[in-house]
């Protein structure tokens, strides 16, 4: 079991030049069901998603990408765009209060389900690329999210026109630390 997931990760690529093919539903629920089902702090399951097929809205987001973002173009070239948002002052709050050091714990949440949704998308033979660079105001309203809800990165998801090789990775020895740092 452990081979295959670490297949999974170790075989997963940013795509950004999508195939002129459409997800199929079963597909897109499959990789919606990997979110619902991952863990969340306090199991506060703070994300909301909101899955973007209309071109019209997608150009509003595109209009919100620099072009130097390398993935801009993959907004409109994919078939499908998640955009993957936070419930704020959910996750890391206690009876309203922020629990922990770093506040708000909404980026490690959503973090957490950028992968599941990335791998789960992976394991089904489609490509994804997570964005954040990007202005979010304008994302979020195009996307017309209501106060309290952030937009936290966005998602093309399509079948990959084609996969390169693996980047370099830095050896375990660079940054694994035993007992101190």
């Amino acid at each position: 079991m452990i081979e295959t997931v670490m297949m999974a990760i170790k075989e997963r690529r940013s795509i950004r030049n999508y195939a002129d093919t459409d997800v199929p539903e079963k597909a897109l629920q499959a990789i919606l069901e990997a979110v619902q089902w991952t863990p969340s702090w306090a199991n506060t399951q703070c994300w909301e998603v909101v899955v973007v097929k209309d071109p019209k809205i997608k150009e509003q987001i595109h209009a919100a990408v620099p072009a130097s973002n390398p993935g801009s173009k993959s907004i409109l070239k994919a078939p499908v765009l998640i955009a993957l948002c936070a419930k704020l002052g959910t996750s890391g709050y206690y009876k309203g209060l922020v629990t922990t050091k770093f506040g708000d714990w909404f980026m490690f949440d959503l973090g957490l389900a950028t992968q599941s949704l990335c791998l789960a998308a992976h394991a089904l033979g489609l490509g994804t690329v997570v964005l954040g660079l990007y202005e979010h105001d304008k994302v979020n309203a195009a996307l017309n999210l209501p106060e309290g809800v952030d937009n936290v990165c966005l998602i093309p998801l399509g079948y990959p026109e084609k996969v390169s090789g693996a980047p370099k990775r830095k050896n375990l020895d660079e940054f694994v630390h035993y007992d101190t740092f």
